[in-house]
């Protein structure tokens, strides 16, 4: 079978590794000339409005996906209509828009944070009004790794931050206390079938992840697990999301989701029986999901910006390097590392040395 991949990035690289031993290639479509997914299958270099590259795409695949979520609504359309795309069209284009995903929990039972529309500088009052200050603003289209956002600490504040957004269509969020961030990464088959992995807890630095650590038994899975399992049935999902939480004392609040397997998630390609990649094959390509139960305590560390030598991380015992191939640049997610260890002592003093190595200060 040949799984059809918009986008040919570090998570396409990784999915077509997994692929690998079921016997599943990949053919890319993406507009770079040289991605880092483009070794591991056929890579068709166009963009996804290009309707010629997305013919051509079509014709050579079996099921097609995405990793990434702002796909151009053409290109997903002109999959789906031919039969191909998994997940559906629908459970993408809700994620590109963050008023519409913020709805569509509303509509599920699924508490979150206080937040209210701005279109134009006649709702900024208004919506202050809503949320409280401090609140968070963020656009409502493109927004990722803490771009397209702001802090609005006090009500004078917000038309600055709204001017300095390029006064776009905006969605201003309360920002909330929370105790931890969290996430559920779940996968969903073709005959409804859902399973989770153990949740992860999260932590962020300026917007961008930096470490996952996956957690065993804790109380908070099972409500966890409630919610994405919902939101999975009500958008008839096929394939592996991911949903982000914020822990306010003994309660969840969700933030948003990712249609798509999730940084995360990458601790499960170690730590679990069957990792997020596999099964996201799994269940687009209509086989049997996998077992997603951890085999130890897991901690991911991302690698940021720029890599420390090799020699050093692969000397920490038990160290697994994912390195995505890509050039260093300030920002940019070049790969991971990866610890499992039952012993829970050993694990947090080898994530220490592994955050020393990547810059990160702190434990996990």
């Amino acid at each position: 079978m040949n799984i059809g991949i918009l986008g040919a990035g570090q998570l396409a690289q990784m999915l077509a590794l997994a692929g690998y031993p079921l016997g599943l290639r990949c053919t890319f479509l993406a507009p770079e000339e040289m991605p880092c997914a483009a070794p591991l299958g056929e890579h068709l270099r166009g963009g996804y409005e290009d309707a010629a590259a997305l013919a051509s795409f079509a014709e050579r695949i079996d099921v097609a996906t995405a990793e990434f979520e702002h796909i151009a609504p053409v290109a997903l359309d002109a999959l789906e209509q031919r039969g191909l795309l998994a997940p559906c069209s629908q459970a993408i284009l809700l994620s590109q828009e963050r008023l519409q995903e913020k709805s569509l929990f509303t509509r599920l039972g699924l508490p979150t944070a206080r937040y209210a529309a701005i279109d134009s500088e006649a709702d900024l009052a208004a919506a202050l009004a809503q949320t409280g200050t401090p609140a968070i603003l963020k656009t409502r289209r493109m927004g990722y790794d803490g771009k397209g956002q702001a802090s609005v600490a006090a009500a004078g504040d917000l038309l600055p931050a709204w001017e300095a957004l390029g006064r776009v269509p905006c969605i201003l969020e309360a920002r909330v206390p929370f105790d931890r961030e969290l996430s559920v990464i779940a996968v969903r088959g073709r005959d409804g079938e859902c399973r989770t992995w153990p949740l992860s807890e999260n932590r962020h630095e300026d917007g961008i992840l930096r470490v996952s650590r996956s957690l065993a038994n804790d109380p908070m899975e099972g409500p966890a697990r409630d919610y994405c399992e919902r939101l999975l049935n009500a958008l008839d999902y096929v394939g592996v999301l991911a949903l982000e939480l914020f822990q306010c004392g003994d309660q969840l609040l969700v933030n948003e989701y990712a249609p798509r397997v999730h940084n995360s998630g990458h601790w499960t390609i170690e730590g679990a029986v069957t990792s997020q990649f596999e099964n996201h094959l799994r269940a687009i390509a209509g086989l049997p999901l996998g077992v997603t139960a951890a085999v130890a305590p897991s901690v991911m560390v991302n690698v940021i910006g720029e890599w420390p030598a090799a020699r050093d991380i692969l000397a920490v015992a038990g160290a697994h390097l994912h390195d995505y191939g890509k050039s260093p640049a300030p920002g940019r997610k070049l790969g991971h590392i990866t610890l499992v260890d039952q012993d829970a002592t050993a694990l947090r003093q080898r994530t220490a040395e592994l955050l020393r190595l990547v810059g990160v200060e702190g434990t996990a």
